[in-house]
């Protein structure tokens, strides 16, 4: 159906072009604010345009969702959809900050085929990561086989923040890149073992890196536990939940009441 090969090198030259504007290597980059405390650079937009058009000659019949683009209706009626966030984490892109991502999903029928990320500031082994999944055949970094956390005690799990409440002070803080994708894709490599947030939430945050952790053996709900669903109406959901497996239940338990009151 897909040339997978021809996806991941689309993908690969999108992290390459942000890269190329990355002021971490010291170029100049114009950047403002779409909303207070909401940045968008001119590379956002590029690698938004880029994407677009390669993705849409790989495949004509998916329809589109990205956070630069304004969306239209016209995707529902696809049962293929994009779903692209062009530089996830800008606002550590814009500062010249390694923990940003390009985000790429494909979804069928509102459930993920591909899910890639293009992480190319972020080295390990000297190289930039590249993260991959496809629907069945395992998750990826760097073309090395994942494994998601195994941890089975809630207390102590690594978590990648910035701060916790003094109800979750039993959690372990790890380091905390900006970008969403790369904190879900965490746990997939067994770098961290749960990741949540409880605010409403779109579906190209997320849609990549949560094939890849859901391939890597990790368990990936909202943050009520419920299923993710993809190329929806409304194309928010309240919250990501992704943990070791055999720490979710007690992770959703732990939330419940904060999730209650801030997402109904």
């Amino acid at each position: 159906m897909i040339d997978r090969a021809r996806l991941e090198s689309i993908v690969c030259q999108a992290g390459a072009m942000a890269l190329s504007a990355w002021p971490g290597h010291g170029h100049a980059l114009e950047s403002w604010d779409k909303s207070p405390g909401d940045p968008v650079s001119a590379a956002d937009l590029a690698v938004d345009a880029f994407l677009k058009a390669e993705l849409r000659a790989l495949l004509p019949s998916a329809g589109w969702l990205s956070e630069e683009t304004v969306d239209h209706p016209e995707r529902l009626t696809c049962g293929l959809c994009w779903l692209v966030d062009p530089i996830d984490g800008t606002r550590d892109f814009v500062r010249g900050r390694p923990g940003w991502a390009v985000s790429v999903g494909l979804v069928s029928e509102g459930r993920p085929l591909f899910g890639m990320l293009a992480a190319p500031a972020r080295l390990i082994e000297g190289k930039g990561e590249f993260w991959s999944a496809e629907a069945g055949q395992g998750a990826f970094r760097n073309g090395r086989r994942l494994a998601a956390s195994t941890r089975t005690e809630l207390a102590g799990a690594r978590v990648p923040t910035d701060a916790l409440r003094t109800a979750d002070a039993d959690l372990t803080i790890v380091d905390k890149p900006n970008s969403i994708a790369l904190r879900v894709a965490m746990v997939a490599a067994d770098e961290a073992d749960l990741l949540a947030t409880l605010r409403w939430g779109f579906e190209w945050d997320v849609a990549a890196a949560a094939l890849i952790a859901h391939e890597a053996g990790a368990a990936v709900s909202d943050a009520f536990g419920q299923p993710l669903a993809y190329n929806k109406r409304d194309p928010r959901a309240f919250g990501v939940l992704v943990t070791a497996p055999a720490i979710h239940d007690a992770a959703i338990a732990r939330l419940a009441e904060r999730a209650e009151r801030l997402g109904r």
